[in-house]
């Protein structure tokens, strides 16, 4: 497959018990689910994925990024962006600051600074540059959070249940903007989640592990 992520016969293992397996083709634009509880490897394989699994544990296949096998690439060099439960936004940077640490290097002043204000924008959060974190809501973080990855122009986006911490109402709007900008950008998603009613609001396929 040219574009998308393809997780090639991948399996992971710790002490030589094996802990999951997993291979499929995801498209531009389309989710794959990965369900199970906690403790199954699920943010193990996203950790392989991105290049910062830990030394206790052992993987073989492989990891395709748009025809570029990133098996064994930097995790810097991958081009794959994440999203966490917590939004992990710079306490002593701007809005602004955050979202340009996502920024891709090169450009003048005014070229980033109008990334910025679009990438703002684009999530109802117009003039909020100068915003100290500490002061949105959960959901204005939920969304700086998302447009700064976004800003670092990934291949595939992975997701580590983002949207767990966010109450019911919040959940489901951010949820939804989350899979709308990546459809828009035709970016596969690969996400992991114990959560049935996340799983079903992806679409795409499921794959439950540790069944």
């Amino acid at each position: 497959m040219d574009k998308g992520l393809s997780l090639r016969h991948v399996t992971i293992s710790k002490g030589g018990a094996p802990l999951l397996s997993v291979h499929h083709d995801i498209g531009p634009g389309e989710v794959l689910t990965v369900m199970g509880p906690s403790g199954v490897g699920k943010s193990t394989l996203l950790a392989f994925i991105t290049g910062t699994l830990a030394p206790d544990f052992q993987a073989t296949g492989e990891v395709c990024l748009d025809g570029h096998d990133i098996t064994h690439a930097p995790p810097h060099q991958r081009r794959v962006g994440i999203l966490f439960q917590d939004d992990l936004l710079f306490p002593h940077l701007s809005v602004g600051a955050n979202l340009a640490f996502g920024l891709q290097p090169g450009g003048t002043t005014t070229e980033r600074k109008a990334k910025i204000a679009e990438a703002l924008d684009e999530v109802g959060l117009s003039g909020f540059e100068t915003r100290d974190p500490a002061t949105l809501s959960g959901g204005q973080k939920a969304r700086v959070a998302l447009m700064r990855m976004l800003l670092s122009e990934p291949c595939g986006l992975l997701l580590d249940e983002p949207f767990s911490r966010l109450d019911a109402a919040l959940r489901a709007q951010v949820r939804d903007m989350v899979f709308d900008r990546a459809r828009a950008r035709e970016l596969p998603v690969l996400m992991v989640t114990h959560d049935a009613e996340d799983a079903r609001a992806a679409g795409g396929v499921i794959v439950t592990l540790g069944d």
